[in-house]
């Protein structure tokens, strides 16, 4: 197989990834919206877009990621185990950890341009 064939394959695989993820994945769709209503208030108020940006690709990142970790862990033991509840948790937790971290960059980068249009 030539490379261009196997770089096209890679990508419909991953394309076939985030559409899954999408269609099953709560949690994603919630964040993407909330990403993208954040970079529409970015353009709007003329802030920086890159922390923005940066911020919200991370915490999809890790919701994709987190998704892999669950789906793994289930089919290592599909029964409870302390072990696999530990792997889904810190999964859980990095998503939890990069959503807040986004909070405060927003409000770092959007709260004061925001003030100043509200008028405060």
């Amino acid at each position: 197989m030539n490379r261009l064939r196997l770089l096209r394959r890679a990508f419909a695989f991953a394309w076939e990834g985030l559409a899954w993820a999408w269609h099953h994945q709560t949690n994603l769709r919630i964040e993407c919206f909330i990403g993208a209503g954040a970079l529409v208030l970015t353009l709007w108020l003329g802030a920086d877009l890159a922390p923005i940006l940066l911020v919200s690709g991370l915490v999809l990142t890790l919701e994709l990621l987190n998704t892999a970790v669950e789906a793994a862990v289930d089919l290592a033991t599909p029964d409870l185990h302390p072990l696999a509840k530990r792997a889904k948790d810190v999964a859980a937790a990095a998503v939890l950890l990069a959503a807040m971290i986004a909070v405060f960059v927003g409000l770092d980068v959007i709260g004061p341009p925001l003030l100043d249009r509200l008028g405060g």
